[in-house]
């Protein structure tokens, strides 16, 4: 079970993590279900498909506008499921109710292309996108909301039908999602299934399933490019990571500070794109050390509900047991307890919170520096300055999701982030939080298969055509 969710008489358990209240039970769908849903999808896919692009997309933008009426209680039910500060949650939400410039680029990314046609008589060809089929959707849970779209908006948009299953932590924020966006759409393009990695199976292994697209942790998306391998099945898996930020001796360490500090902790640390690695040039070691643990410490935990806590609890007790087994081993190994805040004295006893923590003198063969973290951990390292020790030390990993580099040198900036094995890097600023919409979102290495967003990543769910024009051709040959 994903995070050691619980799942009784077929319904599963929902649960606050700041409190341990049960939200609700949710249904889970059943094998049936499951097969019913992918019929309908098959049976809409193909009407679908002949509706216009233009039309396509003005239907999801009005499915979005749907969702925006919803903001509010979205933000709230992200909150109460997975612990996310309010804050943030309505982040996330303002973030994906305002899809009308995505969907634009995505519109462009899926319109015919002519080419040729240069030289008079000369032939002409004319590339379309087809759209696969029927894509199923396998969301995380640290962003239950905008994951959904990130991935069911460019499928949508380029013809196929969606089925979308949630992460079993957060069902009521993907089927407020889901709901809000269908509620506008012809029947069966876009479906919700509920449930553990037994209904995700049930969708990834079946033959009416052409594509799937998943955001997660890297052990499911090798089982799941495992399952589709006989099937050839068209695959985007944005997996896991343990990002690294290289702060050079002539960066602005109150930015440098400040940046790593926010992005360890975002979401309380349960970013896919976390910064969960920071090496520091030696020689500023300690005046960097100082900044960070006086930033931490304006980093209250708490409940999330509440406007006055930046840190939430962890999603779950497994979480929180994972990430303080990782601080432990390399307390016991040398690592420095530099500051760890107190926990919030109001939570009710054996909830997931977790201590804003600071560790010094972390090195490579230490696990909290080589497996994903995911927790309010700030983790700091040393290096000797150089181009080259940074750039070993950033790659000395099997992942290669996102990176930052800090230095006002711009170009041993540019030097080093060419050379850094990951899908976006940084300079000086945090890449998810300031990359052009148009960008595409990649994994290298382990962090994933396939990539979305951008103009690269939008056409992945659908297949070119070329149709090639000779002048004076007769009709039929």
């Amino acid at each position: 079970m994903v995070q050691g969710v619980e799942i009784l008489h077929g319904s599963i358990i929902d649960r606050n993590p700041a409190t341990g209240e049960v939200i609700a039970r949710v249904p889970v769908s059943t094998r049936n279900d499951v097969q019913g849903a992918i019929q309908r999808s098959i049976e809409a896919q193909v009407v679908w498909a002949a509706v216009p692009l233009e039309e396509r997309i003005q239907l999801l933008k009005d499915g979005c506008a749907v969702l925006s009426g919803r903001a509010d209680e979205l933000a709230a039910q992200i909150t109460e499921e997975m612990g996310k500060p309010i804050t943030e949650a309505r982040e996330e939400v303002d973030g994906e109710v305002g899809k009308n410039e995505l969907l634009d680029l995505v519109a462009e990314a899926n319109a015919d292309e002519l080419l040729g046609g240069e030289e008079e008589g000369g032939a002409q060809s004319l590339v379309v996108r087809d759209a696969l089929g029927v894509v199923a959707v396998i969301s995380p849970w640290n962003y239950p909301s905008d994951e959904i779209l990130l991935l069911a908006l460019p499928a949508l948009a380029a013809g196929n039908t969606v089925i979308v299953k949630p992460s079993e932590v957060t069902p009521l924020a993907g089927a407020m999602t889901v709901e809000a966006v269908s509620s506008v759409l012809p029947p069966g393009v876009l479906q919700i299934v509920q449930g553990d990695g037994e209904v995700g199976s049930w969708l990834v292994e079946s033959d009416g399933v052409n594509m799937v697209a998943m955001t997660g942790s890297t052990a499911v998306g090798r089982n799941i490019m495992s399952s589709c391998a006989s099937g050839l099945k068209r695959l985007v898996l944005e997996l896991g990571g343990k990002d690294p930020m290289v702060v050079f001796a002539d960066a602005d360490l109150d930015v440098a500070a400040d940046d790593a500090v926010r992005n360890s902790l975002s979401n309380t640390g349960q970013v896919c794109c976390s910064v969960e690695r920071i090496y520091v040039d030696e020689s500023v070691k300690d005046e960097f050390e100082e900044k960070v643990v006086e930033i931490a410490k304006t980093y209250k935990v708490g409940d999330g509900r509440n406007e006055d806590n930046k840190v939430g609890p962890l999603v779950s007790k497994m979480q929180r047991d994972r990430v303080d087994m990782q601080v432990d081993v390399a307390l016991k190994n040398g690592a420095q307890l530099l500051y760890q805040s107190p926990l919030p004295e109001s939570a009710p006893k054996d909830t997931s919170f977790y201590p804003v923590t600071v560790l010094g003198e972390v090195n490579q063969d230490m696990d909290i520096q080589r497996l994903e973290t995911f927790g309010p951990v700030v983790s700091l390292a040393t290096f000797d300055g150089s181009e080259e020790e940074a750039v070993r030390l950033a790659n000395d990993t099997e992942y290669g999701l996102a990176s930052c580099v800090y230095t006002k040198d711009m170009k041993r900036a540019t030097r080093v982030a060419r050379r850094i094995n990951s899908g976006q890097v940084g300079i000086n600023c945090y890449s998810l939080d300031n990359a052009h919409l148009a960008c595409p979102w990649v994994g290298h290495k382990s962090s994933g298969f396939g990539y979305h967003s951008g103009r690269d990543g939008w056409r992945q769910f659908s297949v070119p055509k070329s149709l090639v024009f000779v002048p004076g051709a007769a009709p039929g040959k």
